[in-house]
């Protein structure tokens, strides 16, 4: 038997509004360092910074994560996600992979494939893609869609069903559940999950929440922490897969213990002003009618940790006070861009066509670590 730990999505170096959480992560990282203990290896399916130019700290804090793993023999497999630049993920690889961490080098139009020391398992690396950059390597106009792109590289794949297959990608499989800070752009970039059908398990990144996509065996491991608010009622958890064979795989979800939760609070100044004071990022909604214009700062005592504050009585139903930044955080390039668009267009979106040119070129962008 063997077995695997899938982590996906760490966004080293992410803030939540103003709150840096690096902390969190190193915290949350040694839990992962612990639950792959047991484990043949270590996959993680992209999105490993929260930007495709990381800081020194964010890299630092990966940096550790690594050698604690290579310390204890753990082989890491992993790919960029489309957070990450490529060209940052795979810096070194050549040499890291003599240290058992394997990465993608090149995108060539292939997947590659990494022998386990057994040679009963073949894992395969697909970092993230856009149709953009499989036409540049294929030179074929028919590649509009991620799913289009997602076949030609398998197509163009040699994948033996002889062995148990595992592949590590971070794309969006249709039926997955997003939170407010993943989006799809008007479904052109969605894969059937029917694209894996040759796969034994896929270790998937993109989405936040821990779930499956058609089979239990093509899984999201989702985020370690909480990195929204929408991400409020996720169960986060490290995905511990175990291949006794390819008709025998079992999953293992192992909870992960919060540094600090994301929750909400509601209630009167008197008695959210009697709640227990709280190191968690809290959203809190005020229901008085006749509020102290100072209550968001009284109430910071209790909740120095607040990402939000709103006002909800029977004059204002919803009354939401946020900074410019914290609300500028939660929007992607693409929506602000579409938000730009609006204003210049009496109010139109984008078309589909043009916002599929538009995450294209922001895709190519993050590749190249712009």
């Amino acid at each position: 038997m063997k077995k695997f730990l899938h982590l996906a999505d760490l966004h080293i170096g992410k803030k939540l509004g103003d709150y840096p959480l690096l902390e969190d992560q190193k915290l949350v990282l040694q839990q992962a360092i612990a639950a792959a203990k047991n484990c043949d290896g270590v996959l993680i399916a992209g999105d490993i910074y929260d930007k495709s130019n990381p800081s020194t700290e964010a890299m630092a804090v990966f940096d550790e994560f690594l050698t604690k793993l290579y310390e204890a023999r753990k082989p890491v497999y992993l790919i960029s996600g489309n957070h990450d630049a490529f060209g940052r993920i795979s810096y070194f690889g050549k040499i890291l992979e003599n240290n058992q961490i394997t990465m993608p080098t090149e995108f060539t139009g292939k997947l590659q494939a990494v022998n386990m020391p057994d040679d009963e398992i073949q894992i395969y690396l697909l970092p993230f893609i856009t149709p953009t950059r499989v036409r540049a390597i294929y030179k074929d106009p028919k590649i509009e869609s991620y799913q289009d792109a997602v076949e030609i590289v398998l197509k163009h794949s040699d994948i033996s069903q002889d062995k148990i297959n595992i592949l590590v990608a971070h794309q969006f499989i249709t039926g997955g559940t997003k939170s407010d800070e993943e989006f799809a752009v008007g479904g052109l970039d969605n894969i059937n999950a029917s694209v894996f059908d040759m796969f034994d398990y896929v270790a998937l990144g993109h989405l936040h929440k821990p779930q499956q996509c058609n089979r239990e065996t093509i899984r999201y491991a989702g985020s370690p922490l909480k990195y929204s608010l929408a991400e409020e009622h996720h169960n986060k958890s490290f995905t511990v897969i175990e291949i006794q064979d390819k008709n025998n795989i079992k999953i293992n979800l192992i909870p992960v213990q919060l540094p600090h939760d994301i929750r909400t609070v509601k209630g009167s100044s008197d008695e959210l002003f009697n709640t227990s004071r709280t190191e968690d990022y809290i959203s809190v909604i005020l229901t008085d009618e006749n509020p102290d214009p100072d209550a968001r700062a009284i109430l910071r005592d209790n909740f120095p940790n607040m990402i939000q504050f709103r006002i909800e009585n029977s004059k204002i139903q919803v009354s939401q006070s946020v900074s410019v930044t914290e609300s500028l955080e939660k929007k992607s390039p693409v929506d602000m861009l579409n938000m730009f668009y609006q204003s210049r267009h009496n109010s139109q979106n984008l078309t589909e066509n043009q916002l599929q040119i538009v995450h294209e070129i922001f895709a190519e962008l993050e590749e190249e670590g712009l």
